[in-house]
């Protein structure tokens, strides 16, 4: 169920809410305006009161529910910008250190880094057309030479290296985890889509039952709720919608690293 979700465009998921909460409504009227036509007397009509009341509670069970789903991607689109300057942050700190790496293990290092950037920059699709490795390759490539580094040096100033490349990695890891592994459950999204179908399919009955026309106000109602929708799941699918993380942080670590290599590609050896 969440892969099947999932892999719907945005776009369809509006379009569906739409379409379907409107159905709903639309049944929910006609079975009111039926049942109302059926009834032999006035004591076997449907009360509006009762059925109001209701109506009332349910959508504003939906309502909860709503700003509760809201909450969960707003909740993760945070932590997402957090988890990106945590990485901009570790990239630059390891880079800063590999200045204490004596060459070629340091010119390697700010080399690596330099691609492993383009790499995260691919990732989120800020670079789609850089030619890079992957990101765990280079990382396995950065540990190598921290290792080499480290044996050759055995002191504290190559375990603190070892212990920013550490760092760099759990940083990773963690925009891996919460960019890709993070989203509202398929589960969840159908509870609420039945939940809401309810609602509205309970809204059109009461319209019904009260004998009234088909009111404006019901068709703002659907499209306000498939915004909602569609807003909760673009912000739930980063890289995919019109609202997402900027990169700025990582941009900015990549001109860094640009303007230092340029600045020192005509010193020679360190």
């Amino acid at each position: 169920m969440p892969e099947t979700f999932a892999s719907v465009p945005i776009a369809f998921v509006f379009l569906g809410t739409l379409l379907l909460s409107g159905l709903a409504v639309e049944f929910g009227f006609r079975r009111g305006r039926h049942r109302q036509a059926r009834a032999s007397d006035a004591d076997d009509r449907e009360k509006e009161a009762p059925v109001g009341a209701m109506v009332g509670t349910t959508l504003g069970l939906l309502g909860f529910l709503l700003a509760f789903t809201f909450s969960i991607a707003a909740d993760a689109f945070h932590e997402r910008k957090l988890a990106q300057l945590h990485e901009a942050d570790s990239i630059e700190s390891v880079f800063h250190q590999s200045r204490i790496v004596p060459d070629p293990h340091g010119e390697e290092i700010r080399g690596l880094l330099r691609e492993y950037v383009d790499s995260r920059l691919k990732w989120t699709g800020d670079l789609p057309d850089a030619r890079v490795r992957p990101a765990e390759t280079l990382l396995q490539e950065l540990w190598a030479l921290g290792l080499e580094y480290a044996d050759a040096d055995r002191s504290d100033v190559s375990a603190l290296f070892l212990q920013e490349v550490d760092d760099l990695a759990r940083a990773r890891e963690e925009r891996v985890l919460l960019r890709e592994h993070s989203r509202i459950p398929g589960a969840y999204w159908f509870v609420l889509g039945t939940i809401a179908l309810l609602s509205f399919a309970a809204m059109g009955y009461h319209g019904g039952v009260a004998g009234t026309t088909r009111s404006p106000v019901m068709a703002a109602g659907v499209v306000t709720f498939s915004l909602v929708i569609g807003l909760i799941a673009d912000i739930d699918r980063p890289g995919e919608g019109w609202i997402d993380v900027r990169q700025d942080s990582m941009l900015e670590v990549r001109a860094m690293i640009l303007r230092e290599q340029a600045s020192c590609s005509g010193c020679g050896d360190r």
